[in-house]
């Protein structure tokens, strides 16, 4: 089964060597989101929280360009820069996934790439209406 690339205008993209998903048959893996415009790929300003709510506004638009959508999502990993930031980061994923929830790993990572202090990334389904 061949694989396709997924791309968006709706979520940040950087000048760098990956695609923001790949579709292949009835699976959708998502590249890691961090809290950066769309528009413009700049950093949102705040703190944990509105990283938060920009990461997976950025998740969401990947994913529907993929033909899926957050209640489609088996599993994220979640990188957090730090564990002291859990709390506030899982408020606002919660969310995002107010039915079923996904299976999810969380882990704290030294850094991200620029200031990011968290990043998502998922792996979902896409329902034969999205093929």
């Amino acid at each position: 089964m061949p694989a396709t690339e997924i791309s968006t205008d709706r979520a940040p993209r950087f000048a760098s060597p990956l695609s923001q998903a790949i579709r292949s048959g009835e699976l959708l893996f998502t590249s890691g989101q961090v809290g950066a415009h769309p528009e413009t790929a700049d950093m949102v300003e705040g703190g944990i929280r509105e990283q938060t709510e920009r990461v997976m506004e950025n998740l969401k638009a990947v994913l529907e360009a993929g033909g899926s959508s957050l209640d489609e999502v088996l599993k994220t990993t979640c990188f957090l820069t730090d564990m002291a930031d859990f709390a506030a980061f899982n408020e606002v994923y919660a969310g995002y996934f107010p039915g079923r929830r996904p299976a999810r790993s969380t882990v704290q990572v030294s850094a991200l790439a620029g200031a990011y202090v968290v990043e998502v990334e998922a792996i979902a389904r896409v329902p034969e209406s999205g093929r």
